[in-house]
């Protein structure tokens, strides 16, 4: 059978392929409309998928129920103002704050506005850190700020079990979107009112008319920047996510304490600037 498969198989279709086994599988028993988490775990087993995946992935079904916000007409119209990611890690409550902070302060322009215990906010870097950031982008470092264009990112972090969190993280790009209305508006006023002057001074409509489709056509085009933010903010909170998910959450005990002060935060970028790209 092998020799009518092809040689290589890309993830797309492995993925395909063994959710089709497991649906061949679970087929050939009578499983009824639903399970409970432990015969899930059970079903899981047989299959020879391990204990923890499968736990972790019931959590983040349960996390998969909360109603996602309502999206209004803005929203359909211009792109998502608030933007959501949410996912469930292995770790404790403050271990995974920690790993997200020292994720956020060294990937992101942004920086901490305020933490409770399960909640942080952060707003955007500016000064002579937010410089200093770009600066080490530019000579090598390799970061993308993919969240620089939200006014405030948002990390809820929640203890399911021992052992799991599920951690939500939300950005407010509504200012953003609404300097973008703003510039709609305002060349709207100025069509407007060139189409009213025009009006008065020529007998032509044609040419009392003319400001009209340039004003759309430059509105269209403020609208269409905005529209890619909310796409790229939402890759940012998941790559984030998955720094989290890919083991980056460590004991208290295992890390080594640091300086937070601005001397040392240059030392380390022009330390990270010369070293370039890891």
């Amino acid at each position: 059978m092998s020799e009518h498969l092809p040689a290589r198989v890309d993830r797309a279709a492995i993925e395909r392929i063994i959710q089709r086994a497991a649906e061949l599988q679970t087929g050939e028993r009578d499983i009824g409309e639903s399970l409970t988490p432990d015969e899930v775990i059970a079903l899981g087993r047989e299959v020879g998928i391990p204990e923890p995946y499968l736990r972790q992935a019931l959590l983040e079904e349960r996390g998969r129920l909360m109603v996602p916000p309502p999206r209004g007409f803005l929203d359909r119209a211009m792109g998502d103002g608030v933007v959501t990611a949410q996912r469930v890690v292995r770790g404790e409550p403050e271990d995974v704050e920690r790993a997200l902070i020292a994720y956020v302060e060294d990937e992101e322009l942004l920086t901490i506005q305020r933490q409770q215990a399960g909640r942080i906010t952060w707003e955007p870097l500016r000064g002579m850190k937010a410089a200093l950031k770009r600066g080490s982008a530019v000579f090598g470092r390799n970061r993308q700020f993919m969240l620089a264009r939200a006014a405030t990112l948002v990390a809820t972090v929640t203890r399911l079990e021992p052992g799991y969190c599920h951690v939500a993280l939300t950005a407010d790009l509504r200012p953003v979107r609404a300097a973008n209305i703003g510039g709609i508006a305002a060349v709207g006023s100025v069509g407007v009112a060139a189409t009213v002057v025009l009006s008065v001074l020529s007998a032509f409509w044609l040419i009392a008319i003319a400001p009209l489709p340039l004003a759309l056509g430059a509105g269209w085009g403020i609208s269409k920047r905005f529209r890619p933010v909310p796409a790229r903010t939402l890759l940012g909170l998941e790559r984030a996510l998955d720094h989290l998910e890919r083991g980056a959450i460590k004991p208290a005990h295992a890390l080594q304490s640091g300086s937070a002060s601005l001397v040392g935060s240059i030392l380390d970028e022009v330390r990270r600037a010369i070293e370039g790209p890891r």
